[in-house]
């Protein structure tokens, strides 16, 4: 019997409970990186979880939404929606320096190090499965950011023709020539005044580029 044919039929049922949601998405994190996205079954996410199988399938339609839940969840964990938004009274400075640090921070954990070469690892057998890791994390985090470098531009904080590319410039400039190396384990992860030096450093000079 697949997995799939186990999945609830649909209808109102029971209203989910955030807890357990929230529980399976941790162990579906965990799982994912330690054994690889093949490597973890439904069954084994739900026994880590501490719930049935099937309450799985009622929050997560299958593995496939699951994995991508869960990226997007990582990402989310250091890079909130909020990130984005552009107050009345905040400036692009401000804004930047807060991404900043969260996708550096994001980008140069054990867990996104050993995500980012899993899936290096496994492209060429299964590109469908990088495609999905693409569009949950990176993808919505470069959306996002050309949503706020939209924002700022519109009220002359920023002048930018290219919001899309100026986006990918900011989050490759912060990613900068430690990410690989953290990468290949060629370098230790920076410390706190560091990393934070280097994101001021990009900041500076993302906004003397785009300055008005």
């Amino acid at each position: 019997m697949s997995d799939k044919s186990l999945q609830p039929s649909g209808g109102p049922g029971r209203p989910k409970d955030p807890a357990k949601r929230l529980a399976i998405l941790e162990a579906a994190k965990q799982l994912f990186m330690q054994n690889g996205y093949e490597g973890s079954s439904m069954d084994a996410i739900a026994a880590e979880a501490g719930v049935s199988k099937l309450t799985v399938y009622s929050h997560f339609t299958d593995k496939e939404t699951l994995f991508a839940c869960a990226v997007e969840s990582k990402c989310e964990e250091q890079l909130p929606p909020l990130f984005f938004e552009l107050g009345p009274n905040s400036s692009i400075e401000q804004a930047l320096l807060a991404i900043g640090r969260g996708f550096n921070a994001l980008v140069n954990s054990e867990e996104s190090l050993a995500m980012h070469r899993l899936m290096v690892a496994q492209a060429a057998q299964n590109p469908q499965l990088s495609q999905l890791f693409f569009n949950a994390g990176p993808q919505r985090v470069i959306d996002a950011m050309r949503h706020l470098l939209e924002q700022a531009s519109a009220k002359g904080q920023l002048s930018i023709d290219n919001p899309q590319h100026a986006a990918e410039h900011f989050f490759c400039l912060i990613k900068g020539g430690c990410h690989f190396r953290l990468m290949i384990g060629v370098l230790p992860p920076p410390d706190a005044q560091e990393a934070d030096e280097h994101v001021q450093e990009v900041v500076r000079l993302f906004v003397r580029a785009y300055r008005p």
